[in-house]
């Protein structure tokens, strides 16, 4: 019964994402019925992600970006590490919430885009163009406020079988809707290695700038970070099931064992070589 009745909130909630007129209590009040819990709702049947860690995307896929250019997908890779965001220039709410999270976790970090990553924001709409992507492109560049981001954040569309080809690879399901004509989609981004290869997802529309640090050091095999990255990395571990860094009690004792015996160390040493006592025997 529980589980029935997440179903039936989770329903009010899609629609009310894919509907701004309609709210999810309204959704609700107009009939939906809550399947069986080993049952999708109709309309979400191929929505969702399917992680496919450690795959590679094709990078020889052909897409068009913001300026009208012909590029492939491997021309942003090679050397950084790449925060995918699969999204549709017309979305009136989902996609722009998860942009505008991601632009918000992005300016919380020190990293800057084009230096330290990419970004790449791909339309899974066939009919968005590089007039759509220019105009998505300078609203979401705005919110990020970072110099010479337009260097790094690349907004890119493409024919149906590129977008297929990239969706499937990292396990992006998505369905359209004809009698709305807006699509049903999860709220996901991806970060990729240098190579190509899926090393995170992260959920939701607000991303925890820690997280998303420490994935983007993970996924540039330390190329990029610091000390501190390297310490925090050791006590955390990315959680596929949860889309987050969770602490590894284990190590976070170790660590913190060993700065307790250092901190120790470090003070008797101290107090020796300030020790009057010892000093006076000396001058004996």
């Amino acid at each position: 019964m529980q589980s029935n009745k997440r179903w039936y909130i989770l329903a009010g909630m899609i629609l009310a994402l894919g509907c701004p007129h309609l709210s999810a209590a309204q959704a609700m009040m107009k009939g939906i019925i809550a399947p069986p819990a080993s049952v999708r709702p109709i309309g979400l049947m191929n929505v969702g992600i399917e992680q496919h860690l450690n795959a590679k995307v094709p990078l020889d896929l052909p897409f068009v970006d913001e300026d009208g250019k012909a590029v492939r997908l491997g021309d942003y890779f090679g050397k950084k590490p790449v925060v995918l965001d699969l999204a549709y220039f017309n979305c009136t709410m989902l996609c722009g919430e998860v942009m505008n999270g991601l632009a918000g976790s992005l300016k919380a970090i020190t990293f800057d885009a084009g230096k330290e990553f990419e970004v790449l924001t791909v339309s899974f709409d066939p009919k968005d163009t590089p007039a759509l992507a220019t105009e998505k492109k300078k609203t979401v560049l705005a919110r990020y406020g970072r110099k010479d981001a337009a260097l790094g954040w690349h907004f890119l569309t493409g024919k149906p079988e590129a977008i297929n080809a990239l969706t499937k690879a990292v396990g992006f399901q998505y369905e359209y809707d004809p009698k709305m004509q807006q699509f049903a989609h999860a709220a996901s981004i991806i970060v990729l290695t240098p190579e190509g290869k899926i090393a995170q997802y992260f959920y939701g529309i607000e991303f925890a700038p820690k997280d998303l640090r420490l994935g983007l050091v993970e996924a540039s095999q330390n190329k990029i970070g610091n000390v501190v990255d390297q310490a925090l990395l050791y006590c955390y571990h990315y959680n596929p099931a949860t889309g987050k860094y969770g602490a590894i009690v284990a190590n976070v004792m170790r660590l913190a064992g060993g700065a307790t015996i250092l901190i120790l160390g470090s003070f008797l040493l101290i107090m020796f070589r300030h020790d009057p006592q010892r000093k006076a025997l000396q001058v004996k």
